[in-house]
């Protein structure tokens, strides 16, 4: 059964642009795994120091092993001194139409 996330990824405002390379630099890596979908990063269109992603997998075993990969693990290995708040992760239902 497919998955649909959508992360929030709120940081400290100097941070903010290393954050965006390192995401923006997995983005090709990660679209070519197995079993993703979708992953689209988004910055806020507000300005603010924000990335939202959306990402869609095949299964749950799928994002999990994305957040297995060694590209994924060191962007969050960055998040921890980047981080204004925890990420959100919120899981969607499907589609309402």
């Amino acid at each position: 059964m497919a998955v649909t996330y959508l992360a929030r990824i709120t940081l400290e405002p100097d941070c903010f642009e290393a954050a965006c390379r390192a995401v923006g630099a997995i983005v090709a890596e990660t679209r070519a795994e197995q079993g993703c979908e979708r992953f689209d990063p988004h910055p806020a269109a507000d300005g603010s120091p924000v990335i939202f992603i959306y990402e869609r997998w095949t299964n749950q075993a799928a994002f999990e092993m994305h957040h297995a990969q060694p590209y994924t693990r060191a962007v969050f290995k960055n998040y921890e001194d980047w981080l204004a708040e925890p990420v959100q992760l919120t899981e969607l239902a499907d589609g309402l139409t």
